[in-house]
Protein backbone atom coordinates (compact mmCIF):
# COMPACT_ATOMS: atom_id res chain seq x y z
CA UNK A 1 0.00 0.00 0.00
CA UNK A 2 1.40 3.48 -1.00
CA UNK A 3 0.35 6.53 1.61
CA UNK A 4 0.08 9.78 0.32
CA UNK A 5 0.54 12.79 2.10
CA UNK A 6 -0.92 15.53 0.25
CA UNK A 7 -3.99 17.16 1.14
CA UNK A 8 -5.97 16.40 -1.44
CA UNK A 9 -5.63 12.91 -0.76
CA UNK A 10 -6.51 13.22 2.47
CA UNK A 11 -9.24 15.33 2.45
CA UNK A 12 -12.57 14.00 3.26
CA UNK A 13 -14.78 15.84 0.50
CA UNK A 14 -16.08 13.38 -2.25
CA UNK A 15 -15.01 16.65 -5.15
CA UNK A 16 -11.05 15.75 -3.77
CA UNK A 17 -11.82 12.02 -4.87
CA UNK A 18 -10.20 12.25 -8.41
CA UNK A 19 -10.24 9.46 -10.88
CA UNK A 20 -8.34 9.34 -14.51
CA UNK A 21 -10.43 12.20 -16.68
CA UNK A 22 -13.47 10.36 -18.82
CA UNK A 23 -16.79 11.15 -19.58
CA UNK A 24 -20.06 9.96 -20.72
CA UNK A 25 -22.56 11.38 -23.38
CA UNK A 26 -25.91 10.17 -23.43
CA UNK A 27 -29.14 10.25 -25.74
CA UNK A 28 -32.41 8.84 -25.19
CA UNK A 29 -30.98 6.24 -27.41
CA UNK A 30 -27.33 6.65 -27.29
CA UNK A 31 -24.26 5.97 -24.97
CA UNK A 32 -20.64 7.44 -25.83
CA UNK A 33 -17.94 7.16 -23.28
CA UNK A 34 -14.65 9.39 -24.50
CA UNK A 35 -11.59 7.42 -23.49
CA UNK A 36 -10.99 4.25 -21.36
CA UNK A 37 -8.81 4.87 -18.57
CA UNK A 38 -7.46 2.53 -16.07
CA UNK A 39 -10.11 3.87 -14.16
CA UNK A 40 -12.82 2.21 -17.02
CA UNK A 41 -14.44 -0.68 -15.03
CA UNK A 42 -14.91 0.91 -11.67
CA UNK A 43 -16.06 4.23 -13.44
CA UNK A 44 -18.63 2.15 -15.59
CA UNK A 45 -19.82 0.22 -12.48
CA UNK A 46 -19.95 3.54 -10.19
CA UNK A 47 -22.14 4.76 -13.06
CA UNK A 48 -23.89 1.60 -13.36
CA UNK A 49 -23.88 2.02 -17.15
CA UNK A 50 -25.88 -0.98 -18.41
CA UNK A 51 -25.05 -0.03 -22.40
CA UNK A 52 -22.41 1.35 -24.00
CA UNK A 53 -22.75 1.70 -28.29
CA UNK A 54 -19.56 3.31 -29.22
CA UNK A 55 -16.13 4.27 -27.36
CA UNK A 56 -14.35 7.95 -28.60
CA UNK A 57 -10.50 8.31 -27.93
CA UNK A 58 -8.51 11.52 -27.42
CA UNK A 59 -4.91 10.47 -27.81
CA UNK A 60 -2.72 7.29 -27.01
CA UNK A 61 -1.55 7.91 -23.62
CA UNK A 62 -2.01 5.16 -21.39
CA UNK A 63 -3.79 7.24 -18.92
CA UNK A 64 -6.78 7.27 -21.64
CA UNK A 65 -6.49 3.57 -23.12
CA UNK A 66 -5.47 1.20 -20.87
CA UNK A 67 -9.20 0.26 -19.43
CA UNK A 68 -10.21 -0.89 -23.20
CA UNK A 69 -9.54 -4.66 -22.16
CA UNK A 70 -12.35 -4.46 -19.81
CA UNK A 71 -14.91 -3.50 -22.62
CA UNK A 72 -15.39 -7.28 -22.86
CA UNK A 73 -18.17 -7.58 -20.36
CA UNK A 74 -20.33 -5.20 -22.93
CA UNK A 75 -19.21 -7.33 -25.95
CA UNK A 76 -20.40 -10.14 -23.83
CA UNK A 77 -24.03 -8.75 -22.82
CA UNK A 78 -24.84 -6.89 -26.20
CA UNK A 79 -23.33 -9.62 -28.04
CA UNK A 80 -21.39 -7.49 -30.77
CA UNK A 81 -18.05 -5.60 -31.09
CA UNK A 82 -17.35 -2.20 -29.54
CA UNK A 83 -17.35 0.36 -32.02
CA UNK A 84 -13.65 1.92 -31.23
CA UNK A 85 -13.14 5.57 -33.02
CA UNK A 86 -9.75 7.42 -32.94
CA UNK A 87 -7.09 9.23 -35.08
CA UNK A 88 -4.73 6.97 -36.68
CA UNK A 89 -2.06 7.60 -33.97
CA UNK A 90 -4.44 6.38 -31.32
CA UNK A 91 -5.47 3.49 -33.55
CA UNK A 92 -1.61 2.30 -33.71
CA UNK A 93 -1.09 2.65 -30.26
CA UNK A 94 -4.49 0.47 -29.53
CA UNK A 95 -3.68 -2.25 -31.67
CA UNK A 96 0.24 -2.29 -30.52
CA UNK A 97 -1.30 -2.57 -26.84
CA UNK A 98 -3.64 -5.01 -27.40
CA UNK A 99 -2.64 -7.01 -30.06
CA UNK A 100 -4.14 -10.27 -28.97
CA UNK A 101 -7.11 -8.19 -29.85
CA UNK A 102 -6.26 -7.99 -32.91
CA UNK A 103 -4.83 -10.94 -33.91
CA UNK A 104 -5.66 -13.53 -36.53
CA UNK A 105 -5.60 -16.75 -34.05
CA UNK A 106 -8.28 -14.93 -31.37
CA UNK A 107 -8.62 -16.37 -28.05
CA UNK A 108 -11.75 -16.81 -26.57
CA UNK A 109 -12.99 -14.14 -24.43
CA UNK A 110 -11.07 -11.35 -25.64
CA UNK A 111 -12.35 -8.31 -26.53
CA UNK A 112 -14.32 -7.56 -29.53
CA UNK A 113 -13.30 -4.21 -31.22
CA UNK A 114 -14.11 -2.48 -34.68
CA UNK A 115 -11.97 0.49 -35.54
CA UNK A 116 -13.42 3.18 -37.10
CA UNK A 117 -11.03 5.95 -38.05
CA UNK A 118 -11.70 9.54 -37.33
CA UNK A 119 -10.18 11.95 -40.08
CA UNK A 120 -11.47 15.30 -38.81
CA UNK A 121 -14.92 15.05 -40.17
CA UNK A 122 -17.93 15.39 -38.18
CA UNK A 123 -20.33 12.43 -38.12
CA UNK A 124 -22.75 10.41 -36.16
CA UNK A 125 -22.99 7.91 -33.33
CA UNK A 126 -26.74 7.10 -33.20
CA UNK A 127 -28.44 10.51 -32.51
CA UNK A 128 -25.17 12.46 -31.06
CA UNK A 129 -23.75 14.17 -33.27
CA UNK A 130 -19.54 14.56 -32.91
CA UNK A 131 -17.29 17.10 -34.40
CA UNK A 132 -13.94 15.94 -34.22
CA UNK A 133 -11.46 19.15 -33.05
CA UNK A 134 -7.25 19.01 -33.05
CA UNK A 135 -6.07 20.46 -30.07
CA UNK A 136 -2.09 19.80 -29.47
CA UNK A 137 -0.62 18.23 -26.17
CA UNK A 138 3.31 19.65 -26.53
CA UNK A 139 3.70 18.22 -30.24
CA UNK A 140 1.28 15.34 -29.90
CA UNK A 141 -2.38 16.11 -31.49
CA UNK A 142 -5.29 15.25 -29.47
CA UNK A 143 -9.16 15.29 -30.43
CA UNK A 144 -11.17 16.97 -28.83
CA UNK A 145 -15.12 16.56 -29.33
CA UNK A 146 -17.85 19.43 -29.87
CA UNK A 147 -21.41 17.02 -29.10
CA UNK A 148 -23.81 19.57 -30.25
CA UNK A 149 -23.67 22.56 -27.54
CA UNK A 150 -20.94 20.83 -25.54
CA UNK A 151 -17.46 20.89 -26.03
CA UNK A 152 -14.47 18.79 -24.14
CA UNK A 153 -11.04 19.28 -23.71
CA UNK A 154 -8.25 17.21 -22.56
CA UNK A 155 -4.55 16.75 -22.39
CA UNK A 156 -4.10 20.28 -24.27
CA UNK A 157 -1.90 23.35 -24.11
CA UNK A 158 -2.71 24.84 -27.53
CA UNK A 159 -5.30 24.99 -30.14
CA UNK A 160 -4.74 26.73 -33.28
CA UNK A 161 -7.25 29.94 -33.81
CA UNK A 162 -8.91 27.14 -37.39
CA UNK A 163 -9.98 24.73 -34.59
CA UNK A 164 -10.98 27.23 -32.40
CA UNK A 165 -13.74 28.28 -34.19
CA UNK A 166 -15.29 24.61 -34.09
CA UNK A 167 -15.51 25.55 -30.68
CA UNK A 168 -16.81 28.77 -30.65
CA UNK A 169 -20.71 29.29 -29.91
CA UNK A 170 -20.53 26.08 -27.05
CA UNK A 171 -22.48 26.86 -24.22
CA UNK A 172 -20.11 24.36 -22.19
CA UNK A 173 -16.33 23.66 -22.20
CA UNK A 174 -14.76 20.96 -20.28
CA UNK A 175 -10.92 21.65 -20.54
CA UNK A 176 -8.00 20.49 -19.19
CA UNK A 177 -6.48 22.49 -16.25
CA UNK A 178 -3.07 20.22 -14.70
CA UNK A 179 -1.81 22.77 -12.25
CA UNK A 180 -0.81 26.45 -11.52
CA UNK A 181 2.83 26.08 -12.44
CA UNK A 182 4.00 25.53 -16.20
CA UNK A 183 3.91 22.49 -17.57
CA UNK A 184 5.52 21.75 -20.75
CA UNK A 185 1.79 19.94 -22.07
CA UNK A 186 -1.24 20.88 -20.16
CA UNK A 187 -2.88 24.27 -19.59
CA UNK A 188 -2.18 26.00 -16.13
CA UNK A 189 -5.55 27.22 -14.21
CA UNK A 190 -4.57 30.66 -15.62
CA UNK A 191 -4.41 29.56 -19.18
CA UNK A 192 -7.22 27.54 -19.04
CA UNK A 193 -8.81 30.76 -17.85
CA UNK A 194 -7.65 32.76 -20.53
CA UNK A 195 -8.62 30.49 -22.97
CA UNK A 196 -12.18 30.23 -22.60
CA UNK A 197 -12.37 34.18 -22.09
CA UNK A 198 -11.21 33.95 -25.58
CA UNK A 199 -14.01 32.17 -27.16
CA UNK A 200 -16.27 33.38 -25.46
CA UNK A 201 -17.65 30.48 -23.38
CA UNK A 202 -20.45 31.26 -20.92
CA UNK A 203 -19.81 28.08 -18.60
CA UNK A 204 -16.43 26.29 -18.19
CA UNK A 205 -15.39 23.23 -16.19
CA UNK A 206 -11.92 22.01 -15.72
CA UNK A 207 -10.58 18.50 -15.47
CA UNK A 208 -7.78 16.53 -15.93
CA UNK A 209 -6.84 18.49 -12.18
CA UNK A 210 -3.23 17.46 -10.60
CA UNK A 211 -3.19 17.26 -6.77
CA UNK A 212 -0.99 20.07 -7.03
CA UNK A 213 -3.95 22.30 -8.17
CA UNK A 214 -5.56 21.84 -4.63
CA UNK A 215 -8.52 21.12 -2.92
CA UNK A 216 -11.66 21.50 -4.63
CA UNK A 217 -13.44 24.06 -2.51
CA UNK A 218 -10.46 26.12 -1.85
CA UNK A 219 -10.03 26.40 -5.80
CA UNK A 220 -13.66 26.75 -6.28
CA UNK A 221 -13.19 30.06 -4.53
CA UNK A 222 -10.47 31.68 -6.46
CA UNK A 223 -12.15 31.04 -9.76
CA UNK A 224 -14.03 33.41 -12.22
CA UNK A 225 -18.01 33.42 -12.68
CA UNK A 226 -19.44 30.74 -14.93
CA UNK A 227 -15.91 28.88 -14.18
CA UNK A 228 -15.63 25.72 -11.81
CA UNK A 229 -13.91 22.67 -11.24
CA UNK A 230 -15.41 19.50 -12.42
CA UNK A 231 -15.67 16.50 -10.20
CA UNK A 232 -16.04 12.66 -10.50
CA UNK A 233 -20.04 11.94 -11.09
CA UNK A 234 -21.07 15.40 -12.15
CA UNK A 235 -23.80 15.67 -14.57
CA UNK A 236 -24.87 17.96 -17.30
CA UNK A 237 -27.86 18.52 -19.37
CA UNK A 238 -28.50 19.81 -22.09
CA UNK A 239 -31.99 20.17 -24.26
Amino acid sequence: MIACPCAVCASTNPKDKRLRSSIMVESATTTIVVDTTPDFRYQMLRANVKKLDAILFTHPHKDHIAGLDDVRAFNYFQQKAMNLYANSLTEEAIKREFAYAFSDKKYPGIPELNLNTINGESFYIGDIPVQPITVWHYKMPVLAFRFGKFTYITDANRIEDEEKEKIRGSETVVINALRREKHVSHYTIDEAIAEVHSMNIPQSYFTHISHQLGKHEEVTAELPNGIALAWDGMQLFFN
